[in-house]
């Protein structure tokens, strides 16, 4: 059942970002690699797996290919775009369990919406 998703747009964005100049001092300040299971949802149901590799600039709609992410989250698509808008805390988030992260807790952190640039419109 494919699904449309705001989180689509974003990530479209995102991978446009990480061509410029801006994007490129990002990847190489950050060099980590990220996967999001996006859920239209209800985080666990039919979740769409992305991956923004900040080694390599790329973005994907796709679970990684590599041996693992760094860190991956869970999160419902409305929660995501909350978050990328900076309208939810992602320490608040994650408390209440809006997130699930799986992987190294120091990569997590290191991830923050500042990675991405804001959308003008959804």
């Amino acid at each position: 059942m494919a699904t449309e998703l705001k989180s689509d747009a974003i990530f479209d964005l995102v991978r446009r970002f990480l061509e410029t100049d801006e994007g490129i001092k990002l990847r190489k300040k950050v060099n980590l690699v990220y996967q999001f299971n996006i859920a239209p949802k209800k985080i666990g149901i039919d979740e769409v797996p992305y991956t923004l590799n900040l080694k390599t600039g790329e973005v994907i709609k796709g679970p990684y290919e590599g041996s693992k992410p760094d860190a991956t989250f869970f999160i419902s698509d409305e929660d995501f775009v909350k978050f990328i808008e900076g309208k939810l805390n992602p320490q608040i988030a994650f408390l209440r369990g809006a997130v699930k992260i799986k992987g190294s807790m120091s990569a997590a952190q290191k991830f923050s919406p500042a990675i991405f640039p804001k959308p003008s419109k959804l």
